[in-house]
């Protein structure tokens, strides 16, 4: 049977980089992704944590007892950013977060702060939705910004941890090669992808149709944040025909309700893409989500 893509990178990764020495450092990351780019970037020497798991809107958190207990014992804080956690980062760092995860330290990286990010409102209006000023936080869903993102985490992890700078260099070194060796494989599978026709719940998916080159039509939301309208759906129907959409694109945790009646009245595809992956996920499992997500795509492309 053939490997996935995932299983390949963790075998080499495990077997290059394997180590009897016990966690060091502490990383509590506010979302699966950055929890799990720490653990293949970290190795043994980090233990992560991720506050939310593949099933919840990291938009919409409480910052409950338990998250308050995890943060206190980080050296590392790594999220978003962009003002996806502002709802309840912030009380949490009040509440637990030591000084040195503070903002402006090293041991608090805010993923888009290093990355070319998308979608930044030229215009705050409460009337426009839930705009982040900001822009798009969703940075991790272009694999090129996890290779950015790979070399700044390391650069963190040897400031707060010196004694292991060579253990981290060379892990960094393996996953980059190994990273640059995937994004290789999908960029000549998602070249037959650029300008397909989609249409989208969320602005979840913004990094990845502008990697792709997908063409997004619109959004089932009247606006971000805002739930869809049955006025708003029916507008949409012309829409899907006229622009020959191809799916209807949402992640795991967003409502299914809109995507399928609007599946149900044009025949198009309501597709549910992974967004993130497992709470405590292995090494690899960065790679089998753009491999995941690459496949499901290519399926529609190639029609029924």
């Amino acid at each position: 049977m053939k490997k996935s893509l995932g299983v390949v990178l963790a075998v080499a990764w495990g077997m290059t980089l394997s180590s009897p020495a016990a966690a060091d450092l502490r990383v509590f990351a506010c979302e699966p992704e950055w929890a799990a780019l720490a653990r293949d970037v970290g190795g043994e020497k980090i233990k992560a944590f991720s506050a939310t798991h593949k099933m919840q809107d990291p938009h919409h958190i409480r910052a409950r007892p338990s998250l308050i207990a995890q943060i206190r014992r980080a050296d590392l804080v790594f999220c978003s950013g962009a003002d996806l956690e502002v709802g309840w980062l912030p009380l949490l760092m009040q509440r637990g977060a030591r000084s040195g995860v503070q903002p402006t330290t090293t041991g608090y990286l805010m993923a888009a702060d290093h990355v070319p990010v998308l979608e930044k409102p030229t215009v705050l209006d409460r009337s426009l939705g839930d705009l982040h000023p900001g822009g798009n936080p969703h940075v991790h869903l272009d694999p090129r910004n996890l290779a950015i993102l790979a070399n700044e985490l390391s650069r963190r992890l040897i400031q707060i941890d010196p004694p292991n700078t060579d253990y981290y260099r060379k892990r960094l070194e393996v996953f980059q090669r190994e990273w640059q060796s995937a994004m290789d494989s999908w960029q000549s599978r998602v070249t037959k992808l650029a300008g397909l026709p989609v249409i989208v719940h969320h602005k979840s998916y913004t990094y990845l149709i502008n990697w792709i080159g997908l063409k997004e039509v619109t959004t089932l939301e009247v606006k971000p944040g805002i739930p869809p309208t049955a006025s708003h759906l029916s507008g949409l129907l012309q829409t899907a025909r006229s622009e020959k959409v191809k799916a209807i694109l949402r992640t795991p945790y967003d409502p299914a309700d809109a995507s399928r009646w609007l599946s149900s009245k044009t025949g198009v595809v309501a597709l549910t893409l992974p967004y993130t992956v497992d709470k405590n996920a292995p090494p690899g499992a960065l790679a089998n989500l753009f491999d995941r997500t690459i496949t499901l795509l290519e399926q529609v492309h190639a029609g029924p």
